[in-house]
Parts: structure tokens; C-alpha cells; sequence
């Protein structure tokens, strides 16, 4: 019997304004684990003596259910939790390196992002994060306590069947291609975009042959409107530094084609590409659309560098974080994490009901 494997590509932008009588279909996922960066980090970094990037202290959390830091890098929640949420599977996504894990919240899933991480090992080292290869260790571990827990067999079903998220690569180019200098020495843009994709890749081959089958990797954001590096480049009217965005859009086409190649490897696959890009900079084009109203800032502070330690508890916040499309000068609000899950639910998880 032939095999098919299968990659559903999201490409167009997220406007939320079908109207649908019918409910959306919705696959069934065992559970869902989560490699990343801080846009996924629901607080391993917690765990990390020594690292700066930590978000478990006021104001991050304060919109969050009890009012409490976690660690995440919001205001409130991420999309891997509203994600959670809507696949009926759990209200959020626990930390993996949280000691005290029922086995009911590790046989659901759980994350193993790491704010300052990337698929470059260096820049999590640069940013003492969870490199992609240690959250790779950290997943097989979790695998063998699976194993303990249910059996071998049941692991297996339960891997085959869970959803996989990977969302990284903004770093290596915020913290190591554009902001130090000397990372250039080594490689140039189209190299490193490479480089990166190689590194994704074996973290796809490395999932895959411990049974996961499932995967939702996400591109790059237009991240010449991240707060920080409008401020970094000096942008006359705090507008968008284009060469960047049209960087990430770039290794974004470059990501489709690598997703294609990977799928080609590996049978019975289903590689879902979700587009960050073009959603997030609709939310910055058309804010008026979801009652947004500031693109450019974060809540937190001035919004133009307040991230992590510098967004604390005697750093001032904005009357309304649900007006503001960035929490602070790096990530985004609740709000629009709310608004990238929506546009998950409905452009891309009916796509996984169409597997064989």
C-alpha cells in the first residue's frame, strides 16, 4: 500500500470575518508538545538559574486567570494555550521542567520553549535558554517517563497522534544575525536562513523517529515591527524597518520549500506551515479591524525596549493592553495571541482533518 504524506500551506491572512452556521471540523489530538522560543515559553525559563529571560514577575501575567505571573511573556495567555483550549484538550500548556506534573497534565502534553532560544544552539547559549538540542534531550526523557506512566505501546499512539508545534527562528536574527555584527563574519543572510533551516530540519527528523507525525511549524513574524528593533534602527516615525520584514518573508518562501523536502523523507507525515507574517502585520495595518489601536509600542513602559527584567512590577502600564498589539517592546498581547489562535482554529486545523 503506498504511503502519502501531506503538507497544507497557509499562506493568506486572517481576516475573522466568515460567518459559518456549520461548527468547524476539528481534529482529534492526543496532546501538545510545544519547541520553541519565548512566543511559546509558558515558563521553563523559571527553571533556569542565571537567565535574564524571565517573565514570572509583575506586570507579566496580570491579565492571566488569577492575576499571576507564569513566566509567559504576555500579559495573558499564549496561543499554544488558547490552542490547548480549543482542541478541548486543556485550558493551557504546562512547562515541561515544572517538577510537580501530574501524569495527567504530562500524558496531554506539555512545552518545552525557552525564551532567547532558536534553532541556532548559539543563541540560546548567548541568551541562557533551552537550546533546541536540550529541548530534543528533554522530550526523549519525557518520552521514557510516557513509558512509565502508560507503556510503550500507548506512548507510541499517543505520540502518533499529538499535535507539534515548533515556532522559532526570531532570535538567531534579533539577538544573533542583526544585533551583533560579527555573526556576519561567518555568514551571510542567505546562508544563515539556510543554516536555520537545516537546524529544523534534524529537529523534525529527530520527533519524527520517536513517533510524532503531526506538525504545525510556523514562519517567521514581520519581525521589522517588533518594537525593539524599531527602536534599534532609529525608524523615523516609529515605522517598520523593511529589509528585515522582507528578510523573514524570504526565509518564510525558503521554510515552504524546505517543508516539502522534509515531507518527501519521512511517510505518513503531515507538515502544516503557519503563517505569522502576514497575520501579525494585518493586525498592524488594519488595527481598527479588532478594536486595536497602537502598533508600534508595547503596554508595558514606553514600549520601545521594556522586556523581561525591565518590564517589572514599578514599570507603568497601559490603561487597556487590549488596545495594543505588542505587550511589551518584543512580544505580543493577549489579544493578538488570541487572534493568531482564531485564525489557527479556522485556516488551519480543518486541514488536519483531511489526513489518511
Amino acid at each position: 500500500m503506498a504511503l502519502t504524506v501531506h503538507l497544507i500551506i497557509l499562506m493568506h491572512v486572517c481576516t475573522l470575518v466568515v460567518v459559518r452556521s456549520d461548527p468547524l471540523p476539528k481534529p482529534n489530538f492526543s496532546s501538545i508538545l510545544v519547541f520553541g522560543d519565548s512566543s511559546a515559553d509558558s515558563g521553563n525559563n523559571n527553571y533556569i538559574m542565571g537567565s535574564l529571560a524571565k517573565a514570572n514577575h509583575l506586570p507579566y501575567g496580570k491579565d492571566f486567570p488569577g492575576h499571576v505571573p507564569t513566566g509567559r511573556f504576555s500579559n495573558g495567555k499564549l496561543v499554544i494555550d488558547f490552542l490547548a483550549s480549543i482542541l478541548n484538550i486543556k485550558d493551557g500548556v504546562p512547562p515541561y521542567l515544572n517538577p510537580n506534573l501530574p501524569n495527567k497534565e504530562l500524558l496531554t502534553g506539555v512545552c518545552f520553549a525557552s525564551g532567547g532560544s532558536g534553532f541556532d544552539d548559539c543563541t540560546a547559549a548567548s541568551a541562557n535558554a533551552i537550546s533546541m538540542t536540550k529541548q530534543i534531550e528533554y522530550f526523549k526523557a519525557y518520552v521514557a517517563k510516557l513509558n512509565r506512566i502508560t507503556g510503550e505501546n500507548e506512548t507510541k499512539q499517543i505520540l502518533g497522534d499529538a499535535l507539534v508545534i515548533i515556532g522559532a527562528g526570531s532570535n538567531d536574527f534579533l539577538l544573533k544575525f542583526y544585533d551583533r555584527p560579527h555573526a556576519t563574519v561567518m555568514f551571510n543572510i542567505n546562508m544563515y536562513q539556510d543554516y536555520l533551516l537545516d537546524r529544523l530540519q534534524i529537529l523534525i527528523k529527530d520527533l519524527y523517529d520517536y513517533e510524532c507525525r503531526k506538525f504545525l511549524v510556523s514562519g517567521l513574524p514581520p519581525i521589522g515591527c517588533i518594537p525593539f528593533q524599531i527602536t534599534l534602527k532609529f525608524e523615523r516615525d516609529r515605522k517598520c524597518v523593511l529589509q528585515e520584514n522582507f528578510d523573514a518573508e524570504q526565509y518564510n518562501q525558503k521554510l515552504v520549500q524546505r517543508l516539502l523536502q522534509i515531507q518527501a523523507m519521512l511517510p505518513g507525515s503531515r507538515l502544516v506551515y503557519l503563517d505569522l507574517y502576514y497575520s501579525i502585520l494585518n493586525l498592524i495595518n488594519h488595527p481598527e479591524n479588532y478594536g486595536l489601536e497602537v502598533t508600534n509600542r508595547g503596554c508595558c513602559g514606553l514600549g520601545a525596549l521594556e522586556v523581561a527584567a525591565l518590564c517589572n512590577k514599578l514599570t507603568p502600564v497601559c490603561n487597556d493592553a487590549s488596545k495594543y498589539v505588542f505587550w511589551d517592546s518584543f512580544h505580543l498581547s493577549e489579544v493578538s495571541n488570541q487572534y493568531l489562535a482564531k485564525c489557527v482554529e479556522i485556516n488551519v486545523l480543518p486541514q488536519f482533518c483531511n489526513s489518511s
